[in-house]
This record gives C-alpha cells, sequence and structure tokens, in this order.
C-alpha cells in the first residue's frame, strides 16, 4: 500500500510541474481555466506524450 501512496504522489507532483510549465496557473479566474488546469495535474505524466486535455465549461450566471 505505501509504493501505491508513494506513486500517486510522485504521479500528481509531475503534473503539477506540467500545469506550471504550460501556463494554467496564470489565469485561474473561470471555470474552464480552473478545469483544464485540474485535469492536467491528475492527467500527470501523461502531459509529456502527448496528452493536451482542456475543458470548457461556463457557470450559471445570476438573473437580473
Amino acid at each position: 500500500m505505501r509504493f501505491g501512496s508513494v506513486l500517486l504522489v510522485v504521479w500528481l507532483v509531475v503534473g503539477a510541474i506540467a500545469a506550471g510549465q504550460r501556463g494554467d496557473y496564470k489565469h485561474l479566474t473561470t471555470c474552464s481555466n480552473v478545469s483544464t488546469a485540474a485535469v492536467t495535474i491528475l492527467a500527470g505524466p501523461l502531459n509529456y506524450f502527448g496528452v493536451n486535455p482542456h475543458i470548457n465549461c461556463s457557470t450559471p450566471r445570476p438573473s437580473k
């Protein structure tokens, strides 16, 4: 079980580094940008093998 935990932490750290290198942390103001950064972190090392996740979403606007 300890090996799996270490592997998971390393996976997420590599994903966080990849997100930083791609500039995903610059503008975390919209749903799409936050989602893209999160998916990039979850993709981990796959980012270096051509995985390029992008999420498009929108949040509901308050009524007037």
